[in-house]
């Protein structure tokens, strides 16, 4: 499928490899590219890219991924506009790490996981990308009806294309119980999409990046990276967002691949 003159949803669009996914986007010819973030500056970002472009592709939306009525808003702006959105790349994500179990070394009790937490995390990286999704399918597929379309044909070409935001953490690692599980997760929801979506003509896969330099990991405590990650990376550095948005475009654009892409620059989780 060609991104040129599609219509796209990027959460998580102000920064890291949400806005890289943009930037990219709106390179290869994105009709619109609707940037979705909670952050006041994806105003500003999508100001930058709409910088000399006509047209003015980037579509800045404000508000929280889990809100349902927000959800609901963005797609009705966007399909009054453009009738179909072709592109969702939900990549709104957060981490709360630590250990799944820890003792108390004063009195021996058990501490587990907050439950909260969890629930926190599950809604915003699981929960979040499979309803923004669907309701792109949702659309698609009235879209169709309203058009006397019923079951998509080769023929028609490929109408649309999700790709889920994994991570390598969804083989499991130390100290992210809900995040490694949030990740896992998406692999069997792109995997049941897809047997379903291709109905409509859409298409649903998963990159699962190594570890990205972006905001979030900057944040890590000093000497974590070079202690912990870079030592087991073939590849020596971290990997840049604008790679990753490369990943994406191939996954988008190229309708005979499916399944899970594997982006990790040679790390993946140690054991000890």
């Amino acid at each position: 499928m060609l991104i040129n003159d599609k219509v796209a949803v990027v959460t998580g669009a102000a920064s890291g490899i949400g806005m890289a996914v943009c930037e990219e986007l709106v390179t290869r010819g994105a009709l619109a590219v609707a940037m979705v973030d909670t952050s006041d500056s994806v105003l500003e970002a999508a100001e930058r890219l709409n910088e000399n472009k006509s047209g003015k592709p980037a579509r800045p939306y404000k508000g929280d991924v889990t809100d349902v009525e927000f959800r609901k808003q963005v797609f009705d702006d966007l399909c009054g506009n453009f009738d179909i959105v072709n592109i969702c790349v939900p990549a709104a994500g957060i981490f709360r790490d630590r250990m799944a179990v820890k003792i108390d070394k004063e009195t021996g009790e058990a501490n587990m996981y907050p439950l909260d937490t969890f629930r926190m995390v599950l809604e915003v990286n699981l929960i979040h990308p499979i309803y923004w999704s669907m309701e792109m399918v949702a659309r698609l597929a009235q879209y169709r009806h309203r058009n006397g379309l019923k079951k998509w044909h080769p023929d028609e070409l490929i109408q649309g294309s999700i790709v889920f935001i994994g991570s390598v953490a969804s083989q499991g690692n130390k100290g992210q119980i809900s995040y490694s599980t949030t990740k896992a997760g998406l692999e069997g929801a792109a995997t049941t999409l897809m047997k379903e979506s291709m109905y409509h003509g859409v298409r649903t896969a998963v990159i699962h990046p190594g570890f990205v330099d972006t905001p979030i990991l900057q944040g890590m405590p000093e000497g974590y990276v070079d202690n912990y990650i870079l030592p087991d990376t073939q590849l020596g550095r971290l990997i840049k967002p604008q790679e990753i948005a490369d990943a994406i475009c191939f996954l988008i654009t190229n309708s005979a691949v499916s399944g899970e892409l594997w982006v990790d620059a040679g790390w993946h989780p140690s054991a000890s």
